[in-house]
């Protein structure tokens, strides 16, 4: 069995997604996503011009080979653009494979652990008030998990995932469009003095059974945030996630002596090298890998399984930037992981996204069912995927209000 031949799509409806279609001489395809968010264009190209013409004549069942041959032998390795890359021609050798079986992909991985994958939902609101009734929403939907985020008074803009406007914010997402960045403005002492009473009203509101998470998307200082995680211990977060930038490994260590408030990081890590310190000095609670930007399903494994011998839990990435492609290999991941924790869920449940990328994977009551198709589950309609075309994004951009570069 040999690959014939691969294309890369770029386009979506509100997103552009990278997606890949690897063919083979037997006439199975095998599909990928290779979406790097805001900078879609990157992976696309590095694929069309460097790693398809190494994939052409390659048998797609030798999944474990052609993924070394990639990572071991480019002299620079990792980083987000060549892990998605390789995590897309991964996915799509998976999904190959799982129909060469007839198999959905879970089985391959050694069978499910679960029924069904408990997924949180994005609740935001302009002020307390909007984000309660954001999360009123969802718990009716009946989500078992909400991330919650809402603005802080006084800060000059709307923060982080937070509307600039009261309104309907059921299903908000951040508009990203235009090639110059939005500019945000941030105040760590007014988070700091707000954000735990919010919180506290919200466990109030809700009582203690629902999952609260919230994301500090890297805005603190490691002393900052341990003061913040003690703060917040009362309410019992799910989650606190990325409560400092990433690249600090050491910074957990101060947070993780004055709280027990768990920690949530890793969306932008690209690599098993990222994370393996934190994960066996068990430095956080759950790691947020996203199999679109670690390499694919063979490499996120090996995070998994690392995880797993130092009490971590999964916690993957699932921002809309993720097609239902990477999604699908996460939900087969999710539906095998012993050590499973919860799912990001926010990828575009439009007629629209549905008709580009059909599948039968469902999501009920707060929980994704893996669908029992072979391979990932998922097809890709290449009539639909002709109605789009790139258009340049850009992520916000964060400064302090004296001016100052901070983290986004």
């Amino acid at each position: 069995m040999k690959i014939t031949d691969a294309k890369v799509f770029v386009g979506g409806p509100k997103k552009n997604y990278v997606t890949l279609k690897i063919m083979t001489d037997q006439g199975i395809y095998g599909l990928g996503d290779a979406t790097l968010n805001n900078r879609e264009t990157l992976p696309a190209h590095y694929l069309e011009r460097y790693l398809i013409p190494n994939l052409i004549g390659k048998d797609p069942r030798n999944i474990e080979d052609i993924w070394q041959f990639f990572y071991r032998g480019a002299y620079f390795r990792r980083g987000p653009i060549a892990m998605a890359a390789y995590g897309a021609i991964d996915m799509a050798l998976w999904d190959i494979k799982g129909k060469l079986a007839n198999m959905p992909v879970y089985q391959l991985l050694g069978g499910k652990s679960r029924d069904g994958a408990m997924v949180y939902a994005h609740a935001t609101g302009a002020d307390l008030e909007d984000l309660m009734d954001s999360i009123a929403y969802y718990v009716e939907q009946g989500y078992k998990a909400v991330r919650v985020q809402c603005g802080i008074p006084g800060m000059p803009t709307a923060s982080y995932a937070v509307p600039e406007k009261k309104g309907d914010v059921k299903n908000y997402i951040t508009d990203y469009t235009g090639i110059r960045p939005k500019q945000e403005v941030w105040d760590s002492d007014r988070y700091i003095r707000y954000m735990p009473g919010a919180l506290a009203e919200i466990r109030d509101r809700f009582g203690p059974e629902l999952h609260i998470l919230h994301d500090v998307h890297h805005r603190l200082l490691p002393r900052e945030a341990a003061e913040f995680g003690k703060a917040v211990e009362p309410v019992r977060l799910y989650w606190m996630e990325d409560p400092t930038p990433a690249e600090d490994q050491d910074a957990l260590r101060l947070i993780r002596q004055h709280t027990t408030t768990p920690i949530a990081i890793g969306e932008v890590f690209n690599t098993i090298w990222d994370c393996n310190r934190m994960i066996e000095q068990e430095l956080l609670d759950f790691i947020r890998i996203a199999v679109a930007y670690c390499g694919g399903i063979t490499h996120a494994r090996r995070i998994v399984d690392l995880a797993g011998l130092h009490h971590v839990r999964t916690g993957f990435h699932g921002a809309p930037s993720h097609s239902p492609i990477s999604m699908a290999a996460q939900h087969h991941l999710n539906a095998w992981a012993p050590n499973f924790g919860v799912q990001e869920y926010l990828v575009l449940g439009t007629a629209a996204c549905d008709a580009l990328f059909p599948s039968d994977h469902r999501m009920e009551q707060g929980m994704v069912h893996v669908s029992d198709a072979p391979g990932l589950g998922v097809d890709f309609d290449e009539s639909e995927a002709a109605r789009y075309s790139y258009e340049p994004g850009s992520h916000p951009v964060v400064r302090l209000e004296d001016g100052t570069m901070w983290n986004y």
